[in-house]
């Protein structure tokens, strides 16, 4: 099987920057795209970046600017810098990677870590 944990949520206070980080580990070949996305209560799960294999990166117009997503493929990592904080950003983040693997055959399955809290509050 395949683990994601994310880390590096905290209380921050508006304006302020915190350094996502989401490491992959377990059965994995490869991994192709991987993103994180977030949930404020209430509503519903949104993307907010996405990274390729090769680097390329989208963002939530909400985001664009102010966060950065990146990863080390050598880690299996990826990392998300979130900068200029607001309190609308508050939610619980959660990062997912598209992963091959061999389980009895090659395989091509999404993964999910459990999640980490971002609160942006003065």
């Amino acid at each position: 099987q395949v683990q994601l944990v994310e880390s590096g949520g905290d209380l921050v206070q508006p304006g302020g920057s915190l350094r996502l980080v989401c490491a992959a580990s377990g059965s994995i070949f490869r991994i192709n795209a991987m993103g994180w996305h977030r949930q404020a209560p209430g509503k519903e799960r949104e993307l907010v970046a996405r990274i390729t294999s090769g680097g390329d990166t989208n963002y939530a117009d909400s985001v664009q600017g102010r966060f950065t997503i990146s990863r080390d493929n050598a880690k299996n990592t990826t990392y998300l810098q979130m900068n200029s904080l607001k309190p609308e950003d508050t939610a619980v983040y959660y990062c997912n990677a598209d992963v091959i693997r061999w389980d009895y055959g090659w395989r091509s399955d999404t993964f999910w870590g459990q999640g980490t809290w971002v609160t942006v509050s003065s």
